[in-house]
C-alpha cells in the first residue's frame, strides 16, 4: 500500500540552463533588462490609453488589452525564471506549476485571437474609413474581446479536463518553466487524448487566425496601393507595419514550437525559442507601438506636460 505514495509528484525540478552556469548568468542579465523594459513599457501604455482621451478609440482599446495580456504573461513566467537562475536545480510545486502552465496557455491563445481582431480593426479603418466607427462600435469591440477570452478559456478548460494524473514519480522538466508540451512528456499513462487535443487545438488556434491576418492584410495592401496620395500611402503602411512585425514574431515562434513534430525531450534550442513569445513579444509591443506612433508619443508629451506644469 505504501508503494503508490512513493510515486506521488508534489513538485517539479526545472532544469532550464542549470547545466550551463555561464549561459545562465548571461540569461539572467538579459532577462532582467528585457523584463524591466517590458513591464514599464506595457504599464505605461495602459496608463496613457486610460488617461488620455485622445486615445479612446477602438485601435487603442485593443492595444490596451494586448498590453494587459502581455503584462500578465511576462509576470507569469519571467520573475520565477530570474529567481531560478540562482539555483542549480530549482523546484516548483505541483499546483504552482499547473497555474503557471494554464494561465500561460490562456494568455497565449487570447493573444493569438486578439492579433486577428486587431488586423480586422486596421482593415475597417483603411478599407472602410467612412463607416469605421459604425463598424467598430464599442459594443462590437467589447464583444470581440469577450469572444477571444471565452474561446481561450474553453480551450484551456479542455486541456485541464484532459490533464493526465499518473506521473510514476517523474518530476524533472527540461524547461525554464511549466509548459504544456514538457508537462505531458512526464506522464507515464493517459497521454494520448491530451496530446491529440493539444495538436488539434494548436492547428485551430494558430492557422485560422494567422490565415485571417494574411488575407486581411492582403486586402489592406490592395486598398493602400489605390491611394493616390504618397503621404496617405506612407501613413497607412506605417500604421500596419507595427502590427505585422508583432504578428510575424509571435506567430512564427509559436508555430515552430507547436506545429513541428514533437520530440521526446526539449533541446536547449527549443527552450530558447519558447522564450521568444513569452519574452520578446511583450517587449516589442510597447517599443513598436509607441516609438512608431505619433499619437502615443503625443499622449506621452501631453501627460508629461501636465505633470511638469503642476
Amino acid at each position: 500500500m505504501g508503494a503508490p505514495n512513493d510515486t506521488v509528484v508534489t513538485e517539479f525540478i526545472l532544469i532550464g540552463l542549470s547545466e550551463h552556469p555561464q549561459a545562465q548568468a548571461v540569461l539572467f542579465c538579459f532577462l532582467l533588462l528585457v523584463y524591466l523594459i517590458s513591464f514599464l513599457g506595457n504599464s505605461f501604455i495602459i496608463i496613457l490609453i486610460i488617461v488620455d482621451s485622445h486615445l479612446h478609440s477602438p485601435m487603442y482599446f485593443f492595444l490596451c488589452i494586448l498590453s494587459s495580456v502581455d503584462l500578465i504573461l511576462s509576470n507569469n513566467v519571467i520573475p520565477e525564471i530570474l529567481v531560478n537562475c540562482f539555483f542549480y536545480r530549482p523546484t516548483i510545486s505541483f499546483y504552482r506549476c499547473l497555474v503557471q502552465m494554464y494561465v500561460g496557455l490562456l494568455l497565449v491563445v487570447i493573444e493569438c485571437l486578439l492579433l486577428a481582431v486587431m488586423a480586422y480593426d486596421r482593415f475597417a479603418a483603411i478599407c472602410r474609413p467612412l463607416h469605421y466607427m459604425q463598424i467598430m462600435s464599442w459594443r462590437f469591440c467589447t464583444g470581440l474581446v469577450s469572444l477571444c477570452v471565452v474561446l481561450a478559456s474553453l480551450n484551456t478548460l479542455m486541456n485541464i479536463l484532459l490533464q493526465p494524473t499518473d506521473f510514476c514519480g517523474q518530476n524533472v522538466i527540461n524547461h525554464f518553466g511549466c509548459e504544456l508540451q514538457s508537462f505531458l512528456k512526464l506522464a507515464c499513462s493517459g497521454t494520448h487524448a491530451p496530446e491529440l487535443y493539444m495538436q488539434v487545438s494548436s492547428i485551430f488556434d494558430l492557422i485560422p487566425p494567422f490565415g485571417f491576418i494574411v488575407l486581411t492584410y492582403g486586402r489592406i495592401v490592395l486598398a493602400v496601393l489605390r491611394i493616390r496620395s504618397t503621404h496617405g500611402r506612407k501613413k497607412a503602411f506605417s500604421t500596419c507595419s507595427s502590427h505585422i512585425t508583432v504578428v510575424s514574431i509571435f506567430y512564427g515562434t509559436i508555430m515552430i514550437m507547436y506545429l513541428k513534430p514533437q520530440e521526446k525531450s526539449a533541446s536547449d534550442q527549443d527552450k530558447i525559442i519558447s522564450l521568444m513569445y513569452v519574452v520578446f513579444t511583450p517587449l516589442l509591443n510597447p517599443l513598436i507601438y509607441s516609438l512608431r506612433n505619433k499619437e502615443v508619443k503625443g499622449a506621452f508629451w501631453r501627460l508629461f506636460g501636465r505633470k511638469t506644469s503642476e
